[in-house]
């Protein structure tokens, strides 16, 4: 019987739809990239592998016992999780390359060990975030907790969301923890799980080392968080991210300016200052209003972008 010249066109047509899928299944990507084929394999074969542990790997000066399989193991997720984790840990080391250097100043200044500054990169990835339960800002503080260590927690001024005073608040929290335990890894422990869910379980497992602990999830899995983003972001390209030093969020430059007295409008306030409102509540998150009613005899300092902050590629350009 002879076949419909038609039928055959739409088999062949067929045919060739299936052998192209087939092809694209088998290649993926590849149809579609410049990378050459020896880049392509290298870089597939790094991104589905795990990664090697430094050896001597220690927080705050104090080392974590890798020889344990426990420890190790431990640390090992947490790597993975973040390496692997890949939008997210890439803005959180392109942050950490703006905010770390305003924390380490204070760390310093409050002898708190350096490495207490990745803290935040578990806490809350370098941003403002509010958790589930009302955890805010950088350090992810307590209403109650903050106002407890003087912050002014209110609906006009927040400084939960203040870098420099939510980093202090951390600062007098870790310090008081350091001399209630004796070592930073505790210290640490007990900013995530509170000193009296730390101190219930020292007494009922009759261990003082945080590594021999069993502890919440959150909290045991807290310090080996820690650690994996203190690894990737001081060295990004051995898990796997390539960034360019142009391409890592720059300082941000401001001056400050005194304010003891009511501030009406921050649009017209902005604006005297040759800014905007929308620069103005970026630089300063803890004024939570379009207005400022200071407490009576408290001074506040508003930080105005010093020129060329907004777009610093093209001030050094014209420079």
């Amino acid at each position: 019987m002879r076949v419909p010249k038609k039928n055959i066109v739409l088999i062949a047509s067929t045919l060739i739809t299936v052998l192209f899928l087939i092809f694209l299944m088998l290649n993926g990507s590849r149809v579609f990239s410049n990378v050459p084929d020896e880049e392509y394999i290298a870089d597939t074969t790094f991104y589905n592998r795990p990664f090697r542990i430094p050896a001597g790997v220690t927080f705050a000066g104090e080392i974590m016992p890798l020889e344990n399989f426990d420890t190790r193991e431990s640390l090992e997720r947490e790597i993975l999780v973040s390496a692997y984790r890949h939008s997210s840990t890439i803005l959180i080391i392109k942050r950490a390359n703006r905010y770390l250097p305003v924390i380490e100043k204070i760390l310093s200044k409050n002898g708190i060990p350096d490495d207490f500054k990745y803290l935040v990169a578990a806490e809350s990835e370098y941003s403002n975030m509010i958790s589930p339960a009302g955890a805010t800002g950088f350090w992810q503080i307590m209403q109650a907790t903050g106002r407890e260590y003087g912050m002014e927690i209110n609906s006009v001024v927040d400084e939960r969301y203040h870098i420099e005073k939510s980093t202090q608040f951390a600062c007098d929290f870790i310090r008081k923890s350091y001399e209630k335990y004796g070592n930073w890894t505790l210290a640490a422990a007990s900013y995530n799980g509170g000193r009296s869910g730390i101190d219930q379980q020292l007494s009922i497992q009759r261990q003082n080392n945080y590594y021999d602990l069993l502890l919440a999830e959150e909290t045991a899995r807290y310090i080996f968080r820690v650690v994996a983003y203190k690894l990737i972001i001081s060295d990004p390209e051995s898990y796997g991210f390539t960034i360019g030093r142009d391409e890592l969020y720059p300082e941000l430059k401001y001056y400050e300016v005194r304010a003891d007295s009511a501030i009406d409008d921050f649009s017209e306030f902005a604006e005297k200052y040759g800014t905007n409102y929308k620069l103005l509540k970026f630089l300063n998150p803890w004024l939570r209003k379009p207005y400022l009613t200071p407490k009576p005899g408290k001074e506040y300092y508003i930080k105005i972008p010093a020129e060329g902050m907004r777009n610093p590629e093209r001030t050094e350009s014209v420079n």
